[in-house]
């Protein structure tokens, strides 16, 4: 699916035009993003290592392992819906390390959590700068749901009453295996509660990462030659952040590239340079990934005890 709407998108814009736009990138503004993402990458993977201290069974564990499973998992979801995937790997790799499953997890879900709230925020920001899409009513209503569901999961973190009726849901799960995991996950997400200091350390960590791909995007369209302006960046990265989450295509790939198409084109940027510009993006969030995959190949066979020995 995700080749065929990337194709698709590729081919309605032009694939000559894409494909040349793309190839004229200019290497010394590529060098910046580069050296952007690899910073981006540094801070999300600080980000989760200060997450995964914060538990008590990871207090000790050795930080290359952390970093290990960081960047593994980063480049094994490369492969898997976006979003998901490598999360489930990351929740996996922790757990061999002789992390309980439900602290594993618990990491993996602060970490989404936070991302995405840095995310909402961002976008909130952009949409201060660009009041017009404000009156785009499905761009309206999913910033909204998107808000509420923080709102929500916050909730269940820090109110007692909000953790309390999660509780009596939990307890009505049939199945008892299933019950008594949930119960045990939804504990160890409620231990972040009185780590404020850790939670805002994290937060902060997630706009810088918000903020740097707005950035990275800025530089790739440099390299391109195009003439919007950063605030134009400023208000349409952080929509487009928000539509490669959703789990339904391989890295974002043809969700972006349709993003990238409908919002440029607002700020009469050609179509053939939106794509050129969403298939960059995508690709130095590849070029992002190859410490995950020098790493996964160099250490596949590595067994649990060796990696945390």
């Amino acid at each position: 699916m995700a080749v065929a709407l990337t194709a698709f998108i590729v081919w309605r814009s032009d694939p000559s035009a894409v494909f040349s736009a793309a190839g004229q990138a200019r290497a010394s503004w590529l060098a910046v993003a580069v050296g952007l993402v690899a910073f981006d990458r540094a801070l999300m993977a600080y980000r989760w290592v200060v997450l995964v201290r914060v538990l008590e069974p990871a207090e000790r564990l050795p930080l290359r392992v952390i970093l290990r499973v960081f960047f593994i998992s980063t480049f094994v979801g490369t492969f898997l819906p976006v979003s998901v995937g490598g999360d489930a790997v990351r929740a996996y790799g922790l757990s061999r390390a002789r992390v309980g499953g439900a602290a594993s997890v618990a990491s993996v879900l602060m970490d989404r959590l936070l991302g995405v709230v840095s995310l909402l925020i961002v976008t909130v920001a952009g949409l201060a700068v660009a009041r017009e899409l404000l009156r785009e009513l499905a761009l309206f209503a999913a910033v909204a749901l998107v808000a509420v569901a923080c709102a929500i999961a916050t909730a269940a973190i820090y109110s007692e009453r909000v953790a309390a009726a999660g509780a009596r849901l939990l307890g009505a799960v049939p199945i008892a295996p299933a019950r008594r995991v949930s119960a045990q996950l939804a504990g160890a997400v409620r231990a972040y509660a009185l780590r404020h200091g850790a939670l805002a350390n994290v937060l902060a960590g997630s706009i810088a990462v918000q903020l740097l791909r707005i950035v990275q995007a800025y530089a790739l369209g440099r390299s391109l030659g195009l003439v919007a302006p950063f605030w134009v960046y400023f208000a349409f990265v952080p929509i487009i952040l928000l539509v490669m989450l959703l789990p339904i295509t391989i890295y974002g790939l043809g969700t972006s590239q349709l993003a990238f198409a409908a919002l440029f084109a607002r700020a009469d940027v050609p179509s053939s340079e939106a794509v050129a510009l969403s298939l960059l993006f995508v690709g130095l969030g590849l070029v992002g990934n190859l410490p995950g995959a020098f790493l996964y190949a160099t250490g596949a066979r590595r067994t649990p005890s060796e990696a945390t020995g």
